[in-house]
C-alpha cells in the first residue's frame, strides 16, 4: 500500500501529483480555436510517482510526465504519459520510491547503479524526435504522437554525457546547439558545449572549465556568439562532505558571464564579472555592430538571488518563485572594450518569470517577449496569475489576469501562419483552475492579450505546475 504524501509545499495544492495516464479526445471548447492553429502543445513538469524518502523532498526531482494538448479543425484532444526512463521502470516494478527527490544523502543500498534521470524539465523536437530533457541526464526520445517512450539519444553513441534541458535553435541553420554542466563528474567546473545539425547528427562537441562548479541551468545563443553565465549557486565538495547543501547561494563567488564567438573554440572564451545574481532563465539575445563596435546584448530575468535553495551558510532559502520574483533587465557587453564588466538596464517593472519570444527570432534582434507574473497576494498553493506580452521597442505591456484561484504556466507563443510578422500570432498556455480543481488549454491573440481567451479548452485532469513546454505544427 502506497505511504501518504507528507506536508510539503511541492506536494500540495497543484503541485501535487497525478496518479492516471489518459487519453481524451473531442474535448469540451469554450469560445473558438482558431482555424489557423493546428499543431500539439507538449509539456512537461515533475510528478513524483511515489512519497520522497524520510520526508525530504525538491520539487526539481520528481519524475517527469508530458502533458499534450492536440489542436487541428478546431477541435482539441489531451493525453499524458510518464516519461519511462529506467528511474521510473525500476520503481514502478518495487511499487515504491527507491531514487530520492532531494539533494544529497547516500542513495539506499542496492540502488547505487539506477541511471539517474528525471526528464522532468523540457520537452523539445529536433530531427523527427520528441525529446525530454533535464540537465544531468541525456535526452530522452518519445513518439510525438503516442507519446510512447523509445529510449535515451545519445546522438549515435557520440555523446552520452549531461544535456542542458534548454538546447537552442538556430532558425536559420536549424542547428540544436547545447551544452551540460559537471561534464567531467560530480561538482566539477567542467562544462560541455555541443552542436546537433537539423538531421540530428553531432557536428562538434569540446569541454571546458567554468570559473567554479555551479548549478547552470541555462545559456543563450546569437547569431554569432554562444554565452555561458554562471552565477554563485556553487556546487563546493568540501561543504558536502562537511554535510552542507548540495547546491548553495554563495554570493561570494560573483557572477562570471563567458563569451565565444560561434565559430571559435573554448579556449576563446572571453569571462566578463557582475555582481552576484541567479538567472533560471534568458528571454532571448543578440548580437550588434553599431558604431564599429560588436556588443552582445542579453535579455534576462534576474533574481538578486538564487530561490529554491539555501544560502552556503546554511540559512533557508526563498521558498518558492513568487518570494522573490525575477526581474526583466538588458545586459549589454563591449566587446570591443578593456573592461571586464557590462552594463544593465531595468525593462519592465513587473517581475515574473518563464520568458519567451517568438523563437523564429531566437538569437536575433526581436521586439516581443511574453512571461509569466503574479500581481495578487501571495496564498497557499498560488502559483503566477498574469500572463504578459512586453513590447521591448515602446516598454509597453498587455496583460491577461486569469482571474482569482486561477493560475497561468509559461506562455508559448505560435505565428499566426507561415512567414507572419514578428509577434503576429496566439499565445497558448495552460491555466489550472482552483475552484474546479481541474486545468484548462488557452489561446490568446497577441494583437491584445489583455481581450482574454479566444478559446478555452476544459481538460480532463488536473494538470501540476511544472516547468516548460513548446509547440510542434501539425503535419
Amino acid at each position: 500500500m502506497s505511504k501518504p504524501y507528507p506536508s510539503n509545499p511541492f506536494l500540495q495544492h497543484n503541485f501535487a501529483p497525478v496518479a492516471a495516464e489518459c487519453d481524451a479526445p473531442d474535448l469540451v471548447v469554450h469560445g473558438e480555436l482558431p482555424t489557423a492553429l493546428a499543431g500539439t502543445l507538449y509539456r512537461n513538469g515533475p510528478n513524483p510517482m511515489f512519497p520522497p524518502l524520510g520526508g525530504e523532498h525538491h520539487w526539481f526531482l520528481g519524475e517527469g510526465m508530458i502533458h499534450a494538448v492536440h489542436v487541428e479543425g478546431g477541435k482539441a484532444s489531451y493525453r499524458n504519459r510518464w516519461v519511462r526512463t529506467e528511474q521510473y521502470e525500476v520503481q514502478r516494478q518495487a511499487g515504491e520510491r527507491l531514487i530520492s527527490t532531494g539533494f544529497g544523502g547516500a542513495p539506499l543500498p542496492g540502488t547505487e547503479n539506477i541511471k539517474r534521470n528525471v526528464a522532468n524539465t523540457n520537452v523539445v523536437w529536433h530531427a523527427g524526435k520528441l525529446m525530454a530533457l533535464d540537465e544531468g541526464s541525456s535526452p530522452v526520445a518519445m513518439d510525438g504522437d503516442t507519446l510512447e517512450t523509445t529510449g535515451s539519444w545519445n546522438f549515435e553513441g557520440k555523446y552520452n554525457g549531461p544535456m542542458t534541458a534548454h538546447p537552442k535553435f538556430d532558425p536559420k541553420t536549424g542547428e540544436m546547439i547545447f551544452f551540460g554542466y559537471m561534464a567531467a563528474g560530480p561538482a566539477t567546473p567542467d562544462i560541455s558545449y555541443q552542436v546537433v545539425d537539423r538531421n540530428g547528427k553531432l557536428t562538434r562537441s569540446e569541454t571546458f572549465k567554468a570559473p567554479y562548479a555551479s548549478m547552470v541551468h541555462d545559456f543563450i545563443v546569437t547569431d554569432e556568439h554562444v554565452i555561458f553565465p554562471i552565477f554563485p549557486a556553487t556546487i563546493d565538495v568540501e561543504r558536502i562532505m562537511k554535510g552542507g547543501p548540495v547546491i548553495a547561494w554563495d554570493p561570494d563567488a560573483d557572477t562570471h558571464i563567458g563569451i565565444m564567438a560561434r565559430n571559435a573554440s573554448t579556449d576563446t572564451i572571453r569571462w566578463f564579472k557582475g555582481d552576484p545574481c541567479y538567472v533560471y532563465h534568458p528571454m532571448n539575445a543578440y548580437t550588434t555592430h553599431d558604431g564599429g563596435r560588436t556588443h552582445v546584448v542579453a535579455d534576462m530575468m534576474k533574481y538578486s538571488r538564487v530561490p529554491l535553495f539555501p544560502s552556503a551558510d546554511g540559512k533557508k532559502a526563498p521558498t518558492d518563485l513568487l518570494d522573490e520574483q525575477g526581474q526583466l533587465v538588458r545586459w549589454t557587453f563591449d566587446l570591443d572594450g578593456n573592461s571586464d564588466s557590462y552594463t544593465e538596464e531595468a525593462l519592465s517593472d513587473l517581475g515574473g518569470e518563464f520568458p519567451r519570444l517568438d523563437e523564429r527570432f531566437s538569437g536575433h534582434g526581436y521586439r516581443h517577449g511574453y512571461y509569466a507574473a503574479t500581481k495578487r497576494p501571495k496564498v497557499p498553493g498560488a502559483s503566477f496569475d498574469t500572463l504578459v506580452h512586453i513590447d521591448l521597442e515602446s516598454g509597453k505591456r498587455r496583460e491577461w489576469d486569469a482571474g482569482v484561484g486561477c493560475y497561468v504556466h509559461e506562455p508559448v507563443f505560435v505565428p499566426r501562419k507561415e512567414g507572419a510578422s514578428e509577434g503576429d500570432g496566439f499565445v497558448v498556455s495552460l491555466v489550472y483552475d482552483t475552484a474546479r480543481n481541474i486545468s484548462d488549454f488557452i489561446v490568446l491573440d497577441t494583437d491584445d492579450i489583455s481581450k482574454g481567451p479566444l478559446a478555452r479548452v476544459e481538460l480532463p485532469a488536473r494538470v501540476p505546475f511544472g516547468f516548460h513546454g513548446n509547440w510542434r505544427d501539425a503535419g
